[in-house]
């Protein structure tokens, strides 16, 4: 193709979402497409949404006015959970010339024959229950580590969550096709796998596009820890319900599987649970907790929380943020509640004014702080391997040991995507963790 057509992408939201931006990308590709940043002249540049928190959903406006300022002229796609979602919204964005929904958005080179501004977005968007057949992706985040998509959907019914309305039901990539997917990914020399999906644990449901599954979360595991040439995976988030003793001894024991995992929690009182209709109390999360410190002490343990759910009293609240406080955990990700269209919640009475919302995740924000540095502390003095990352940072390099402490030491790009074992000695003024190598490293 003389002259190839140019796209761009802008992915906002979760690693699922930038595991399957790299495979729609890889689609451009193969229709001859020449792949540029978001920040130069593109023919056509797609952005994939997140519905998540209302911040997304004012993101995407401004990242479409961006590609505007580059190019005026170019064909703006909107696919992803927003787009599913809410398309005559996305559709009457200034600029947006198509949106693609859930199933669509995997054979967005089918509508492009046309690259006409409109004036209108043109919509091409599925009943959701239509979205249940499944769709393979992996990305190459950086160099050092690769997303890959192994579920898709949810069936749980969350009262504050659109998910299952963006993504349809839970369905899961074969045993097979993952395998090959991560082979692929060792074969460009990718040290980490950060498995991926909506709702990881589930991983089996809909194999066969139906509920029948040979497979559960264990098999895959099992699975990938054999594949060769993957130095480490990672599971992202799994449900503290689905995450089984089973698993975590696996992990404990395994050559790939690193020792952190990330566990929603949402909220530590059970009468908020029970109104999220979360599928578990807080004696189980502690539960988990409890057992993977028993057979992993170093185990880096990350926790998801909402604040400011209808309902929330301040004695719910400091409930939560005491449950936290005493628990083992490492950090977490705090999560201010916003009211979602056709979400039982956004019915719901009690609703917690937005300054309170705003206080209580201030104050879970500085506990995370508190906690991440007292993991970091009781590391100090610890071996551990770290695999450096591939950007100079004010002339230094970063890099996660196994148990996610993130380092830096002055920039060498000799270690670019590479594992090192270190000793940590201090922690910097910035909250990152000081090392001396084990065995110095040939300097680049």
């Amino acid at each position: 193709m003389e002259n190839p057509k140019k796209v761009a992408f802008y992915t906002l939201g979760c690693k699922l979402n930038f595991s399957e931006t790299s495979t729609i990308a890889r689609s451009f590709k193969d229709e001859g497409f020449q792949r540029v940043d978001f920040s130069e002249a593109a023919d056509i540049y797609v952005i994939n949404t997140c519905s998540v928190t209302d911040n997304a959903d004012k993101r995407f406006k401004t990242i479409v006015k961006q590609a505007q300022k580059v190019n005026e002229n170019a064909f703006v796609i909107a696919v992803g959970c927003y787009a599913q979602l809410k398309p005559e919204e996305l559709a009457a964005v200034d600029g947006v010339d198509l949106v693609l929904g859930a199933t669509e958005k995997f054979k967005i080179t089918n509508y492009l024959d046309d690259l006409t501004k409109n004036d209108f977005g043109e919509i091409h968007s599925c009943e959701i229950q239509e979205a249940d057949f499944y769709v393979g992706s992996y990305s190459f985040g950086d160099r050092t580590r690769a997303f890959l998509k192994v579920q898709d959907g949810c069936d749980y019914k969350c009262t504050y969550c659109t998910i299952p309305l963006a993504r349809g039901i839970s369905r899961s990539d074969t045993l097979e096709n993952v395998l090959e997917n991560a082979k692929k990914i060792s074969e460009k020399n990718i040290k980490e796998i950060v498995l991926t999906g909506v709702n990881i644990g589930d991983y089996g449901k809909g194999e066969f596009g139906n509920k029948k599954h040979e497979h559960t979360f264990l098999d895959l595991v099992k699975a990938l820890d054999k594949v060769e040439g993957i130095e480490r995976l990672r599971i992202s988030s799994i449900e503290p319900n689905l995450l089984k003793n089973e698993t975590i001894d696996f992990v404990a024991s395994s050559k790939a599987f690193v020792p952190h995992f990330h566990i929603p929690l949402q909220s530590g009182s059970n009468e908020v649970l029970k109104a999220m209709r979360r599928r578990y109390m807080r004696e189980l999360y502690v539960d988990r907790v409890t057992r993977i410190k028993e057979v992993m002490p170093d185990a880096c343990i990350g926790v998801d929380v909402i604040v400011g759910f209808p309902g929330e009293t301040d004695e719910h609240f400091f409930e939560t943020y005491n449950f936290l406080n005493e628990l083992e955990i490492s950090y977490l990700h705090v999560f201010t509640y916003s009211e979602r269209e056709n979400t039982i919640a956004a019915e719901m009475d009690g609703v917690v004014p937005a300054k309170v919302r705003k206080k209580r995740s201030k104050m879970l924000r500085g506990l995370s702080a508190k906690k991440r540095r007292a993991f970091y502390e009781s590391q100090l003095g610890s071996v551990k391997t770290v695999l450096f990352e591939g950007e100079n940072k004010e002339g230094y390099i970063h890099g996660f040991t196994e148990n996610y402490v993130k380092v830096k030491t002055p920039w060498n790009p000799g270690l670019v995507n590479t594992l090192h074992q270190v000793e940590l000695q201090k922690i910097d003024e910035d909250g990152l963790v000081r090392f001396e190598f084990i065995e110095e490293p040939a300097l680049a």
